[in-house]
Protein backbone atom coordinates (compact mmCIF):
# COMPACT_ATOMS: atom_id res chain seq x y z
CA UNK A 1 0.00 0.00 0.00
CA UNK A 2 3.10 2.18 0.64
CA UNK A 3 3.95 1.86 -3.21
CA UNK A 4 0.46 2.43 -4.47
CA UNK A 5 0.85 5.66 -2.42
CA UNK A 6 4.18 6.46 -3.30
CA UNK A 7 3.21 5.97 -7.53
CA UNK A 8 -0.46 8.01 -6.63
CA UNK A 9 1.97 10.77 -5.52
CA UNK A 10 4.81 10.90 -8.10
CA UNK A 11 1.82 10.62 -10.89
CA UNK A 12 -0.53 13.34 -9.85
CA UNK A 13 2.22 15.63 -9.02
CA UNK A 14 3.42 15.15 -12.92
CA UNK A 15 -0.04 15.63 -14.11
CA UNK A 16 -0.27 18.83 -11.70
CA UNK A 17 2.68 20.41 -12.34
CA UNK A 18 2.10 19.67 -16.79
CA UNK A 19 -1.81 21.32 -16.21
CA UNK A 20 -2.58 24.58 -18.08
CA UNK A 21 -5.92 25.78 -17.43
CA UNK A 22 -7.87 26.10 -14.40
CA UNK A 23 -11.16 23.69 -15.49
CA UNK A 24 -7.86 21.18 -16.48
CA UNK A 25 -6.40 21.85 -12.61
CA UNK A 26 -10.33 21.26 -11.33
CA UNK A 27 -10.77 18.06 -13.15
CA UNK A 28 -7.77 16.66 -11.56
CA UNK A 29 -8.48 17.91 -8.56
CA UNK A 30 -11.31 15.78 -8.47
CA UNK A 31 -9.38 12.81 -10.47
CA UNK A 32 -7.14 12.13 -7.74
CA UNK A 33 -8.84 13.88 -3.93
CA UNK A 34 -12.64 13.25 -5.08
CA UNK A 35 -14.99 10.77 -3.36
CA UNK A 36 -14.25 8.27 -6.06
CA UNK A 37 -10.71 9.10 -6.59
CA UNK A 38 -7.84 6.58 -5.58
CA UNK A 39 -6.60 8.77 -2.64
CA UNK A 40 -10.20 7.57 -1.30
CA UNK A 41 -10.13 3.94 -2.15
CA UNK A 42 -6.66 3.66 -0.55
CA UNK A 43 -7.99 4.73 2.52
CA UNK A 44 -11.03 2.86 2.52
CA UNK A 45 -8.66 -0.25 2.15
CA UNK A 46 -6.71 1.12 5.25
CA UNK A 47 -9.43 -1.26 7.40
CA UNK A 48 -7.50 -4.53 6.11
CA UNK A 49 -4.16 -3.63 7.91
CA UNK A 50 -2.72 -4.81 10.67
CA UNK A 51 -2.90 -2.63 14.06
CA UNK A 52 0.45 -2.14 13.76
CA UNK A 53 0.68 -1.22 9.94
CA UNK A 54 -2.54 0.99 9.93
CA UNK A 55 -1.26 4.33 11.50
CA UNK A 56 2.20 4.18 9.90
CA UNK A 57 0.06 3.82 6.65
CA UNK A 58 -2.42 6.50 7.91
CA UNK A 59 0.01 9.11 8.73
CA UNK A 60 1.90 8.89 4.81
CA UNK A 61 -1.38 8.85 2.85
CA UNK A 62 -2.56 12.22 4.93
CA UNK A 63 0.96 13.26 3.87
CA UNK A 64 0.00 12.51 0.22
CA UNK A 65 -3.39 14.05 0.49
CA UNK A 66 -1.73 17.32 1.74
CA UNK A 67 1.04 17.69 -0.82
CA UNK A 68 -1.44 16.88 -3.95
CA UNK A 69 -3.63 19.36 -2.16
CA UNK A 70 -0.89 22.40 -1.67
CA UNK A 71 0.38 21.34 -4.76
CA UNK A 72 -2.81 22.23 -7.06
CA UNK A 73 -3.73 25.33 -4.70
CA UNK A 74 -0.10 26.49 -6.07
CA UNK A 75 -0.82 25.66 -9.51
CA UNK A 76 -4.14 27.61 -9.40
CA UNK A 77 -2.56 30.07 -7.89
CA UNK A 78 -0.02 31.03 -10.70
CA UNK A 79 -2.65 29.74 -13.70
CA UNK A 80 -5.15 32.43 -11.89
CA UNK A 81 -2.25 35.19 -11.81
CA UNK A 82 -1.53 34.08 -15.33
CA UNK A 83 -4.62 34.31 -16.46
CA UNK A 84 -5.29 37.89 -14.89
CA UNK A 85 -1.97 39.15 -16.35
CA UNK A 86 -3.30 38.10 -20.04
CA UNK A 87 -6.78 39.70 -19.82
CA UNK A 88 -5.30 43.22 -18.06
CA UNK A 89 -3.07 42.95 -21.68
CA UNK A 90 -5.52 42.30 -23.80
CA UNK A 91 -7.97 44.83 -22.23
CA UNK A 92 -5.38 47.57 -22.06
CA UNK A 93 -6.80 50.74 -22.84
CA UNK A 94 -4.66 54.08 -24.23
CA UNK A 95 -5.80 56.52 -22.50
CA UNK A 96 -3.85 58.72 -25.16
CA UNK A 97 -6.56 58.19 -27.99
CA UNK A 98 -9.52 60.65 -28.44
CA UNK A 99 -12.25 60.08 -27.11
CA UNK A 100 -15.99 59.22 -28.48
CA UNK A 101 -18.05 62.06 -28.75
CA UNK A 102 -21.08 62.40 -26.65
CA UNK A 103 -23.89 63.98 -28.56
CA UNK A 104 -26.19 65.78 -26.23
CA UNK A 105 -30.01 64.69 -26.21
CA UNK A 106 -32.44 66.81 -27.87
CA UNK A 107 -35.78 68.24 -25.57
CA UNK A 108 -38.45 67.55 -27.46
CA UNK A 109 -39.89 70.46 -28.94
CA UNK A 110 -43.55 70.12 -27.45
CA UNK A 111 -41.68 69.46 -23.84
CA UNK A 112 -39.66 72.40 -24.27
CA UNK A 113 -42.37 74.25 -24.92
CA UNK A 114 -44.94 72.81 -21.78
CA UNK A 115 -41.90 73.69 -19.67
CA UNK A 116 -41.06 77.27 -20.87
CA UNK A 117 -44.89 78.02 -19.95
CA UNK A 118 -44.69 76.32 -16.83
CA UNK A 119 -41.55 78.05 -15.97
CA UNK A 120 -43.05 81.68 -16.45
CA UNK A 121 -45.80 81.00 -13.89
CA UNK A 122 -44.14 79.51 -11.38
CA UNK A 123 -41.85 82.75 -11.81
CA UNK A 124 -45.44 84.79 -11.51
CA UNK A 125 -45.87 82.91 -8.01
CA UNK A 126 -48.51 79.73 -9.88
CA UNK A 127 -48.73 76.14 -8.71
CA UNK A 128 -48.98 73.13 -11.26
CA UNK A 129 -52.29 71.04 -10.67
CA UNK A 130 -52.46 67.69 -11.88
CA UNK A 131 -55.54 65.47 -11.90
CA UNK A 132 -56.31 61.76 -13.81
CA UNK A 133 -56.56 61.40 -17.07
CA UNK A 134 -59.80 58.84 -16.43
CA UNK A 135 -61.88 61.26 -15.82
CA UNK A 136 -65.76 61.43 -14.02
CA UNK A 137 -68.51 63.08 -16.28
CA UNK A 138 -69.50 65.23 -13.16
CA UNK A 139 -65.60 67.41 -13.06
CA UNK A 140 -64.96 66.93 -16.59
CA UNK A 141 -68.88 68.54 -17.55
CA UNK A 142 -71.39 68.90 -14.52
CA UNK A 143 -69.09 71.10 -12.35
CA UNK A 144 -67.98 73.23 -15.14
CA UNK A 145 -71.84 74.66 -15.75
CA UNK A 146 -72.12 71.56 -18.28
CA UNK A 147 -75.32 69.59 -17.20
CA UNK A 148 -76.44 66.30 -19.01
CA UNK A 149 -77.60 67.35 -22.57
CA UNK A 150 -76.03 70.96 -22.26
CA UNK A 151 -75.92 71.70 -26.24
CA UNK A 152 -72.06 72.86 -25.81
CA UNK A 153 -70.96 68.68 -25.27
CA UNK A 154 -71.30 68.82 -28.92
CA UNK A 155 -68.16 70.87 -29.18
CA UNK A 156 -65.88 68.26 -27.30
CA UNK A 157 -67.40 64.86 -29.02
CA UNK A 158 -66.04 62.40 -26.10
CA UNK A 159 -64.53 59.27 -25.47
CA UNK A 160 -66.56 57.66 -22.86
CA UNK A 161 -65.68 54.67 -21.18
CA UNK A 162 -68.81 54.11 -19.42
CA UNK A 163 -71.45 56.40 -19.00
CA UNK A 164 -70.26 58.58 -16.40
CA UNK A 165 -66.70 57.76 -17.07
CA UNK A 166 -64.31 59.40 -20.09
CA UNK A 167 -61.44 60.42 -21.21
CA UNK A 168 -60.99 63.92 -20.07
CA UNK A 169 -61.35 66.39 -22.72
CA UNK A 170 -60.03 68.95 -21.08
CA UNK A 171 -57.95 70.06 -17.90
CA UNK A 172 -60.60 71.93 -16.80
CA UNK A 173 -61.17 69.39 -14.40
CA UNK A 174 -58.29 69.73 -12.37
CA UNK A 175 -59.42 73.09 -11.70
CA UNK A 176 -62.58 72.05 -10.11
CA UNK A 177 -61.35 69.27 -8.29
CA UNK A 178 -58.85 72.09 -6.68
CA UNK A 179 -61.64 74.88 -6.07
CA UNK A 180 -63.55 71.80 -4.75
CA UNK A 181 -60.57 71.60 -1.91
CA UNK A 182 -59.32 74.93 -1.52
CA UNK A 183 -58.98 76.27 1.64
CA UNK A 184 -58.60 80.39 1.46
CA UNK A 185 -57.32 80.70 4.52
CA UNK A 186 -54.44 79.27 2.74
CA UNK A 187 -54.75 82.27 0.14
CA UNK A 188 -55.69 82.62 -3.02
CA UNK A 189 -56.27 80.07 -6.55
CA UNK A 190 -53.01 80.23 -8.61
CA UNK A 191 -52.64 76.93 -10.61
CA UNK A 192 -51.88 75.62 -14.26
CA UNK A 193 -53.08 72.52 -15.29
CA UNK A 194 -50.67 71.16 -18.24
CA UNK A 195 -51.65 67.43 -19.75
CA UNK A 196 -53.18 65.31 -21.97
CA UNK A 197 -56.72 65.59 -23.52
CA UNK A 198 -58.56 63.66 -26.09
CA UNK A 199 -61.35 64.02 -28.07
CA UNK A 200 -62.58 62.44 -30.72
CA UNK A 201 -61.43 64.03 -34.22
CA UNK A 202 -60.20 62.80 -37.48
CA UNK A 203 -56.15 63.30 -37.47
CA UNK A 204 -55.18 65.82 -40.09
CA UNK A 205 -52.31 68.37 -40.13
CA UNK A 206 -54.09 70.85 -37.61
CA UNK A 207 -56.41 67.87 -35.61
CA UNK A 208 -55.48 65.23 -33.18
CA UNK A 209 -57.59 62.95 -30.66
CA UNK A 210 -55.00 63.24 -28.26
CA UNK A 211 -52.83 66.36 -27.48
CA UNK A 212 -52.01 68.13 -24.69
CA UNK A 213 -53.36 71.79 -22.58
CA UNK A 214 -52.29 74.07 -20.24
CA UNK A 215 -54.76 75.78 -18.54
CA UNK A 216 -54.70 78.82 -15.65
CA UNK A 217 -57.17 79.63 -12.78
CA UNK A 218 -56.67 82.50 -9.75
CA UNK A 219 -59.66 82.94 -7.64
CA UNK A 220 -59.11 85.69 -5.25
CA UNK A 221 -61.35 89.22 -3.89
CA UNK A 222 -61.46 91.43 -6.38
CA UNK A 223 -59.89 89.81 -9.33
CA UNK A 224 -61.03 91.32 -12.78
CA UNK A 225 -60.69 91.03 -16.49
CA UNK A 226 -57.72 93.74 -16.51
CA UNK A 227 -55.44 91.55 -14.25
CA UNK A 228 -56.28 88.50 -16.55
CA UNK A 229 -55.38 90.96 -19.74
CA UNK A 230 -52.09 91.87 -17.91
CA UNK A 231 -51.39 87.76 -17.24
CA UNK A 232 -52.22 86.72 -21.03
CA UNK A 233 -49.41 89.91 -21.65
CA UNK A 234 -46.83 88.50 -20.06
CA UNK A 235 -47.69 85.14 -21.93
CA UNK A 236 -47.82 86.83 -24.92
CA UNK A 237 -44.25 88.98 -24.71
CA UNK A 238 -42.55 85.94 -23.31
CA UNK A 239 -43.52 83.64 -25.60
CA UNK A 240 -43.42 85.40 -28.83
CA UNK A 241 -41.26 88.70 -28.24
CA UNK A 242 -41.48 91.58 -26.25
CA UNK A 243 -42.88 94.04 -29.49
CA UNK A 244 -46.22 91.78 -29.28
CA UNK A 245 -50.13 93.51 -28.80
CA UNK A 246 -52.66 91.34 -27.30
CA UNK A 247 -56.25 92.12 -27.81
CA UNK A 248 -59.48 90.14 -26.13
CA UNK A 249 -62.49 89.76 -28.27
CA UNK A 250 -65.63 88.30 -26.75
CA UNK A 251 -66.80 84.80 -27.46
CA UNK A 252 -68.29 81.90 -25.73
CA UNK A 253 -66.94 79.17 -23.26
CA UNK A 254 -69.62 77.78 -20.42
CA UNK A 255 -68.02 77.71 -17.73
CA UNK A 256 -66.97 81.62 -18.18
CA UNK A 257 -68.63 84.61 -17.80
CA UNK A 258 -67.81 86.81 -19.86
CA UNK A 259 -65.61 84.91 -21.75
CA UNK A 260 -62.96 86.16 -24.78
CA UNK A 261 -60.34 84.91 -27.11
CA UNK A 262 -56.85 86.22 -27.04
CA UNK A 263 -55.37 87.64 -30.34
CA UNK A 264 -51.75 88.56 -30.39
CA UNK A 265 -50.22 90.78 -33.23
CA UNK A 266 -48.39 88.64 -36.27
CA UNK A 267 -44.76 88.00 -35.06
CA UNK A 268 -44.37 87.30 -38.65
CA UNK A 269 -45.64 90.25 -40.35
CA UNK A 270 -45.95 92.40 -37.56
CA UNK A 271 -49.79 93.31 -38.15
CA UNK A 272 -49.42 94.18 -41.37
CA UNK A 273 -51.17 91.26 -42.63
CA UNK A 274 -49.42 87.55 -44.15
CA UNK A 275 -49.81 84.11 -44.94
CA UNK A 276 -49.17 83.55 -41.24
CA UNK A 277 -52.00 85.67 -40.01
CA UNK A 278 -54.31 85.06 -42.97
CA UNK A 279 -54.22 88.77 -43.90
CA UNK A 280 -55.27 90.24 -40.26
CA UNK A 281 -52.64 90.90 -38.70
CA UNK A 282 -53.71 89.11 -36.17
CA UNK A 283 -53.12 85.47 -34.76
CA UNK A 284 -55.79 83.70 -32.47
CA UNK A 285 -53.77 82.09 -29.82
CA UNK A 286 -56.50 80.81 -26.83
CA UNK A 287 -59.86 80.94 -25.12
CA UNK A 288 -60.40 82.88 -21.17
CA UNK A 289 -62.96 84.24 -19.50
CA UNK A 290 -64.15 85.45 -15.97
CA UNK A 291 -64.93 82.16 -13.67
CA UNK A 292 -68.64 81.83 -14.39
CA UNK A 293 -70.31 82.12 -11.17
CA UNK A 294 -71.98 79.07 -11.26
CA UNK A 295 -68.78 76.97 -11.45
CA UNK A 296 -67.64 78.90 -8.32
CA UNK A 297 -71.08 77.73 -6.22
CA UNK A 298 -70.73 74.33 -7.60
CA UNK A 299 -67.25 73.95 -6.06
CA UNK A 300 -68.43 75.64 -2.58
CA UNK A 301 -67.20 78.89 -3.47
CA UNK A 302 -68.96 82.39 -2.45
CA UNK A 303 -69.69 83.80 -5.48
CA UNK A 304 -70.71 86.98 -3.86
CA UNK A 305 -67.32 87.55 -2.52
CA UNK A 306 -64.55 85.17 -4.63
CA UNK A 307 -64.15 85.94 -8.50
CA UNK A 308 -61.70 84.58 -10.83
CA UNK A 309 -60.35 84.45 -14.75
CA UNK A 310 -59.26 81.11 -15.96
CA UNK A 311 -57.47 80.48 -19.48
CA UNK A 312 -56.37 77.59 -21.96
CA UNK A 313 -54.10 76.90 -24.17
CA UNK A 314 -52.94 74.09 -26.90
CA UNK A 315 -48.92 74.25 -26.51
CA UNK A 316 -48.91 72.26 -29.94
CA UNK A 317 -50.54 75.55 -31.37
CA UNK A 318 -47.69 77.90 -29.29
CA UNK A 319 -44.91 75.47 -30.99
CA UNK A 320 -46.42 75.25 -34.33
CA UNK A 321 -46.44 79.25 -34.41
CA UNK A 322 -43.70 80.04 -33.13
CA UNK A 323 -41.55 77.58 -34.62
CA UNK A 324 -43.54 77.43 -37.90
CA UNK A 325 -44.51 73.77 -37.65
CA UNK A 326 -47.25 73.23 -40.43
CA UNK A 327 -47.98 69.71 -39.52
CA UNK A 328 -49.32 68.46 -35.75
CA UNK A 329 -48.42 65.26 -36.59
CA UNK A 330 -44.78 65.87 -36.85
CA UNK A 331 -45.03 66.00 -33.33
CA UNK A 332 -46.22 62.87 -32.72
CA UNK A 333 -44.41 60.94 -35.31
CA UNK A 334 -41.18 60.45 -32.97
CA UNK A 335 -39.04 61.41 -36.28
CA UNK A 336 -35.32 62.30 -35.28
CA UNK A 337 -34.67 64.32 -38.09
CA UNK A 338 -37.29 66.62 -36.84
CA UNK A 339 -36.57 66.59 -33.37
CA UNK A 340 -32.92 67.20 -33.70
CA UNK A 341 -33.65 70.55 -35.46
CA UNK A 342 -34.31 72.16 -32.30
CA UNK A 343 -31.19 72.16 -29.94
CA UNK A 344 -31.64 71.68 -25.83
CA UNK A 345 -32.58 74.98 -23.89
CA UNK A 346 -30.03 75.75 -22.04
Amino acid sequence: MLDQLEQLKQEALKEIGAVENLETLNDLRVKYLGKKGPMTEIMKQMGKLSAEERPKVGAIANEVREQLTNAIQEQQDELGAAQIKAQLANETIDVTLPGTAVEAGTGHLLTQVIEEIEDLFIGMGYTIAEGPEVEKDYYNFEALNLPKDHPARDMQDSFYITENTLLRTQTSPVQARVMEKHDFANGPIKIICPGKVYRRDNDDATHSHQFTQIEGLVVDENITLADLKGTLTVLAKKMFGEDRDVRLRPSFFPFTEPSVEMDISCFKCGGEGCRVCKGTGWIEILGSGMVHPNVLEMSGIDSKKYSGFAFGMGPERVAMLKYAVDDIRHLYTNDLRFTNQFSVKE
